[in-house]
């Protein structure tokens, strides 16, 4: 697989598409990720424009590392596959919603979904 810092592409993303997003300043947008069935959030990856050319294409969930600084596709090492069913830009073109089939855990750490940590407590006036 091709390496490359974000915005460099080497995939081409649509005019049209790359015309709607609002990139943080090192030029990525964040892409919530959600098992198309359930509904259950799973992640919070990063793409950047060439990551979202490549999932489009590919319909396999492709994003950029910022801790390794490299693309990634979700379960090329571990088997933890993403087959991506939909994705949807939000109304202010910032955010991503990746719509995936989730094979196996989708958590580097073994869990389900990266929010199985356990959930923050709440104040009295909290709804709940």
């Amino acid at each position: 697989m091709s390496v490359s810092p974000p915005g460099d592409s080497q995939q081409i993303l649509a005019p049209d598409i790359a015309a709607r997003l609002k990139r943080t300043p090192d030029g990525l947008v964040p892409a919530i990720v959600q098992q198309h069935d359930t509904g259950e959030v799973l992640m919070l990856a990063w793409m950047d424009d060439e990551a979202l050319a490549r999932t489009l294409t590919s319909g396999h969930a492709t994003y950029w590392s910022r801790s390794r600084g490299e693309y990634w596709v979700k379960g090329a090492t571990s088997g933890n596959l993403q087959r991506v069913v939909s994705v949807a830009l939000d109304c202010d073109g910032d955010t991503l919603l990746v719509r995936v089939d989730q094979t196996g855990v989708a958590c580097h750490t073994g869990d389900r979904t990266c929010f199985d940590s356990g959930r923050l407590p709440l104040g009295d006036g909290a709804a709940r």
